[in-house]
């Protein structure tokens, strides 16, 4: 496969200084908030949601069946961007994804969060104490906070009652670092949780106490929102309370291995931090414990056999904890003395990760983690010792900050995340955009597909998709043996009728002389990020693969091999493949310079093709290449800027509906002048109702030429947004498959 360090990046010295100002991706849909932000198992409520490009919402969608959502629908006419939310009986707690389907295709997701509690939304009005917003205890309230703004919420509490405070924010993909503080019924605080933890409290007396919630620098809108509850449990600090449910990082995706059954772990047991306090364990071993108290130190004692090799692996990072696993390994000697055998850390990234926050020189996303995976040989038959810490967990004093610890022989295995590949800009341009598989017709996207190694393994991984819409195919170019990453790419049809369907993408290799099949995670980040400067960007792991196609736009360019079949070719010849270009839009400048992925055909050379002609060709030079008999896939890439006009369609349909308003309004004007006329001219028994037609008219008159103005704005508007601008984005063929035979 083709090395490529860079996801797309266009270096400065090939660019002008007028892409300063251009746009990077075109306009993808994004839900953006839903309000609330979740529900109770088994009921009904209305969501309200709002979106970025997202025209003519056709329908909300969730990533579980059993959640539902239809318009809402008031005086006969559906509600704009309000929809009516069931949630059955039977749909399981936790996060799902919230989704819409728009003109442009599906949305990118929100989380969307199922619970067994009740759900209020707060009362906007809440910003002292005196006007604190009631809370009744065991309640979710769904709220969002304001720019420079405390929230209040009083509760009631009885002597001796364990109250656990909960915000989740970030976890539900929200923009608030929520601060929260349980003060007294005045207001004076009593304890405060700034690093989005739980306050655990035993209440000392029964009365009144106030909960504040703000951000931590007092930022605010509709994208900082929250589920703040106060929950009862049972007393006891070490009665451990679970949490509002939160979605998972870009790593958790290696977590957990094929065929652990995490509820079979046993349990560590304290005190175990000294040697002399280890706990015996037997291998393999299964065991869940903690990094608690501060600066814990959990030691395990087991017996080992000379040259046995032992895979050690921890969660803690996967598990949402902001922890940093270390574990030792030693040998106990005959004297009784410690001797080193192993030290394990972090799982790292295959590739190169973005050193900078955006897709500079690598992904954004990053498969690596603080946990452990790793080995070690026995030296000696005898008895040894394993510690593992959190090596900050002296600052840590979080009973929630849990562990899994697996020790196993070798099970060599792989785990997959993939999302769609990212452009920068290397003039200023900051962008990690949340791109949706929202295909325009005749567009190829570029996914970017990572794996996780276990155990040792390192083969080859054939990359394939299913479950795809109508007039939407896929094709993989391959993991490499050695190699960290390959790339999926999906194909919408130039003729591919609208549709939506939900995908799955797999990985599978040979490992052991058996194939084995994994699913691959999905990721995206939670809010398109355009100047990271201003915000860090912070992808995270989806439930679902949604794939959709518009049919109101095509991509700017579409390239395809002039014959769409496999194109064979023999082994040490020249291999010509002409590519043929349809242009849906005008671009800036002459050309575009188009690299290669390929599953394994060897170096390609560039390609400069023509901006203007209607086709290119690849020459391909086998012998120099020294492709081997196989059969190939190969697609090109590159960037172009293209003269986008965003929904055209809609200036030629605001043009009709002004053309109707004004023609209403003109005859409204017409009718009122009429009866405004025969009301004055009315005898005195004709002249209340003559009066009343009179004034009907005048109203109607009056709503028509609002609507008629109303109109001429929308054709105002919608023509500013189709004016061309250049956006620059990434150009991909559809791949070719090649099929070299011996000579």
């Amino acid at each position: 496969m083709t090395t490529f360090r860079f996801s797309l990046t266009i270096l400065l010295t090939c660019i002008t200084s007028s892409l300063y100002a251009q746009a990077v991706c075109l306009p993808a849909p994004r839900l953006m908030a839903t309000m609330p932000m979740g529900g109770k198992v088994g009921s009904t409520f209305d969501v309200a949601i709002s979106g970025q490009n997202c025209e003519d919402v056709e329908s909300l969608h969730f990533s579980h069946p059993g959640i539902t959502a239809t318009p809402k629908i008031a005086n006969g006419e559906p509600v704009p961007e309000q929809f009516v939310v069931t949630i059955a009986k039977d749909v399981p707690l936790g996060i799902y994804e919230a989704r819409l389907m728009t003109r442009l295709g599906v949305s990118s997701s929100r989380a969307f969060s199922v619970g067994n509690l009740p759900e209020v939304k707060w009362n906007l009005a809440n910003r002292s104490v005196k006007d604190a917003m009631p809370l009744a205890l065991d309640t979710v309230c769904n709220a969002y906070m304001s720019s420079r703004a405390i929230d209040y919420y009083m509760i009631e509490a009885k002597k001796g009652q364990r109250l656990v405070i909960d915000c989740a924010a970030q976890g539900i993909d929200s923009k608030l670092k929520p601060v929260v503080i349980l003060g007294d019924e005045k207001g004076a605080d009593l304890i405060a949780e700034r690093r989005g933890g739980l306050i655990d409290y035993t209440v000392p007396k029964e009365g009144k106490y106030t909960i504040k919630v703000h951000d931590l620098t007092y930022l605010g809108g509709p994208h900082h929102f929250y589920r703040l509850v106060a929950r009862t449990a049972k007393p006891g600090k070490a009665v451990a309370v679970a949490r509002m449910p939160s979605t998972r990082k870009v790593s958790a995706c290696s977590w957990p291995p094929v065929g652990l059954d995490e509820s079979n772990a046993v349990t560590e047991t304290e005190p175990n931090n000294k040697h002399t306090e280890s706990q015996a364990i037997t291998l393999p071993c299964n065991l869940r414990g903690s990094f608690f108290p501060a600066a814990d130190v959990d030691t395990f004692e087991f017996s080992a056999k000379k040259d046995e090799v032992w895979w050690v692996e921890v969660a803690s990072e996967r598990l949402g904890r902001p922890t940093d696993p270390n574990v030792v390994i030693q040998r106990v000697g005959s004297d009784g003395k410690m001797i080193d055998v192993a030290e394990l850390n972090d799982i790292k990234s295959p590739v190169t990760v973005s050193s900078n926050g955006y897709s500079y020189n690598g992904p954004v996303y990053n498969v690596g983690t603080s946990d452990v995976i790793g080995s070690f040989k026995a030296p000696e038959d005898g008895t040894y010792r394993l510690q593992v810490r959190d090596l900050f967990g002296g600052t840590r004093r979080d009973p929630q900050n849990v562990y899994h610890l697996v020790i196993r022989q070798a099970a060599p295995d792989f785990a997959l995340a993939a999302w769609a590949l990212h452009m920068n800009l290397r003039n200023g341009d900051r962008n990690a955009l949340s791109k949706p598989i929202a295909l325009r017709r005749g567009a190829t996207m570029a996914i970017e597909v990572v794996r996780v190694n276990r155990d040792g393994f390192n083969g080859e991984i054939e990359l394939s998709m299913e479950g795809l819409p109508e007039g939407v195919s896929a094709k993989g170019i391959k993991i490499g043996a050695g190699q960290g990453r390959g790339y999926l790419l999906i194909t919408a049809e130039k003729d591919a009728p609208r549709g939506l369907a939900g995908a799955t993408i797999f990985g599978r290799a040979t490992i052991d002389g058996k194939e084995v099949t994994h699913r691959c995670k999905w990721a995206s980040m939670r809010w398109p990020v355009k100047d990271q400067w201003q915000e860090i960007p912070t992808p995270r792991l989806m439930a679902d693969v949604p794939v959709s196609v518009c049919e109101t736009e095509h991509a700017p360019l579409v390239i395809v091999a002039q014959e769409d079949k496999v194109i064979e070719a023999t082994e040490g010849e020249k291999l010509t493949i002409p590519l043929v270009h349809t242009r849906f839009n005008d671009f800036s400048g002459p050309s575009i310079s188009l690299r290669n992925w390929n599953s394994g055909l060897g170096s390609v050379a560039t390609i400069e093709a023509s901006l203007t002609a209607d086709s290119s060709e690849a020459v391909l030079d086998l012998a120099a290449m020294k492709t081997k008999p196989g059969e190939y896939v190969i697609a090109f890439y590159g960037s172009a800027v293209a003269k986008y006009r965003y929904n055209e369609a809609a200036v030629g349909i605001a043009e009709l509906y002004l053309k109707q308003s004004k023609d209403a309004a003109t005859a409204a004007a017409t009718k009122a002048k009429q009866l405004a006329k025969t009301a004055k001219t009315a005898t005195p028994e004709q002249k209340p109702e003559a009066d009343k037609a009179a004034q009907a008219a005048a109203e109607q008159q009056k709503a028509a030429e609002a609507a008629a103005t109303a109109a001429q704005n929308r054709l105002k508007s919608v023509t500013a947004k189709a004016q061309p601008r250049d956006i620059v984005d990434i150009v991909v063929s559809k791949p070719i498959t090649i099929r070299v035979k011996a000579r």
